[in-house]
């Protein structure tokens, strides 16, 4: 693939938001700005998982590479790492449709997900992983945030108005 046609490819990240309860954050560029979802046990490699995904504001596409703490007194105080991020490709669907397939191409989520709302709810969705030669059945979710990289963050203020 060109590096001219990588770089016109949208982007996710997957932060690992350690707030009041630790959660990730599944964000997927669209539109211009970082579509946004909370997960509380955070993605999965395996296809028997069904992970809840809250739909949460917008953020700014600058925020896909922000790390760092959030100082207290502000919405989602704690300490936000980056725990996958890459390319995805649009496969099926849309947010509007509430049901889409994306292509990750991350270090460690690869592979068809989908992500599809859930009946009668306004911002719960589910975040799936598809069978496919990707999926682990024995996927184990692990932390990236150690005490060596805590000690490496700074308190700053997120890029994370809506756009």
């Amino acid at each position: 693939m060109s590096k001219e046609i990588r770089a016109r490819m949208p982007r996710f990240v997957v932060h690992e938001h350690h707030a009041t309860h630790l959660h990730f954050d599944f964000r997927l560029e669209m539109e211009g700005v970082l579509k946004s979802w909370a997960v509380p046990k955070g993605p999965s490699m395996n296809p028997k998982d069904r992970r809840l995904a809250i739909m949460v504001d917008d953020h700014a596409l600058a925020y896909g590479s922000y790390e760092g703490i959030i100082p207290e007194g502000s919405y989602g105080a704690g300490a936000v790492v980056i725990w996958d991020r890459g390319d995805y490709e649009l496969l099926r669907g849309n947010v509007r449709e509430s049901r889409m397939e994306v292509l990750l191409k991350g270090k460690k989520l690869k592979g068809v997900f989908a992500l599809a709302r859930m009946s009668g709810k306004e911002k719960e969705w589910l975040l799936i992983k598809k069978r496919d030669g990707f999926a682990e059945d024995g996927f184990q979710m692990k932390t990236v945030l150690t005490p060596s990289l805590l000690k490496k963050l700074t308190t700053k203020v997120p890029p994370c108005e809506s756009s």
